[in-house]
């Protein structure tokens, strides 16, 4: 019995998220100091798209209330794209006004959770960034989006595919075409991924499509391999599996870049990341939240580790 032929790329991109969606659900918030650390060891493994904090209130998402000041003190490497999460027009201005050239405007997919949480729908809110548009446009701002609960939503359960594409559509009209599919809750299944990856493509072959999946029921890592299936080459991951978002109840960490890291290589897929040191920033990322990773790889170790350690077994019989 032959086997499909599958065509797998030869390298993907991973975003680091950990400094703003992995820290924002923390009750123990790392000083600026030790977010700087993080930014540092991130930067030092190879990552090339990084985003550091958000520009919102500080009341709502208090994680997140020095994202000025880590911004101005961190030390910027070329060829590294640093961005911030930002909510409206003022985002964008403190965004610009702390050194960032990239801002990324979030919206849900989701009728019920708009409604809930901003009493608007989700193509109301994003027709509502026209004015983020006109300020970066004379800024030199770039500007991407992420739409949250594009897979599942706990006000509504599956989120129809019709409201994802309508919010994909004001943004593109907009002239927004790098956009993200979050699966915000870790609702999302493999096919789900597939499937609403493959449609995007195609509907939509201007974007430059990024994937951001909570591994809330241990599905994130299929979810990518499905994804990559479909067509998508950049997804989200953040360091030790921390995060969550304080706006969705149920929302749990995100997938742990060091896992997708690990699997991606031993695919034969090249991130351009140094694993062992994205290893160690988990690390460090776990002590300075002052509880154990969710990550696998940490715990188990790298595959090519159990080799060697039976390898050296065998040598000491």
């Amino acid at each position: 019995m032959s086997s499909p032929i599958i065509a797998w790329p030869a390298r993907v991109t991973l975003c680091e998220v950990g400094l703003r969606d992995g820290l924002q659900n923390e009750k123990t918030i790392p000083s600026v100091g030790q977010k700087l650390q993080l930014l540092d060891a991130v930067v030092a493994s190879g990552v090339k798209i990084i985003e550091v904090g958000a520009f919102v209130h500080p009341k709502a998402v208090p994680q997140m209330a020095d994202t000025d000041a880590l911004c101005r003190a961190m030390k910027k490497v070329d060829g590294v794209e640093y961005r911030a999460l930002v909510p409206n027009l003022k985002g964008v201005q403190r965004a610009f006004d702390a050194g960032l050239s990239k801002a990324k405007l979030t919206v849900s997919a989701s009728e019920a959770h708009c409604l809930a949480n901003f009493n608007s729908s989700p193509v109301k809110m994003v027709e509502g960034f026209a004015d983020c548009v006109e300020f970066a446009a004379k800024n030199n701002v770039t500007l991407s989006g992420a739409i949250s609960t594009s897979f599942g939503c706990p006000f509504q359960g599956r989120v129809p595919v019709q409201q994802v594409e309508n919010v994909v559509e004001s943004f593109v009209k907009l002239g927004i075409t790098e956009l993200s599919l979050s699966d915000t809750t870790g609702m999302a299944n493999p096919r789900q991924a597939y499937e609403l990856g493959t449609y995007m493509i195609q509907k939509f072959p201007q974007v430059r499509w990024v994937m951001h999946f909570h591994n809330t029921r241990d599905m994130a890592l299929a979810n990518i391999v499905m994804a990559i299936q479909a067509g998508i080459r950049m997804f989200d991951g953040a360091f030790a599996g921390l995060g969550g978002c304080p706006f969705a109840p149920g929302a749990s960490g995100n997938v742990a870049s060091e896992d997708v890291i690990h699997m991606l290589h031993e695919m034969g897929i090249d991130t351009g990341i140094d694993l062992l040191k994205a290893m160690d920033t988990a690390r460090l990322a776990a002590e300075f939240v002052g509880h154990p990773a969710g990550s696998t790889v940490l715990k188990a170790g790298r595959c090519v580790d159990l080799v060697k350690e039976k390898a050296q077994g065998q040598n000491n019989k």
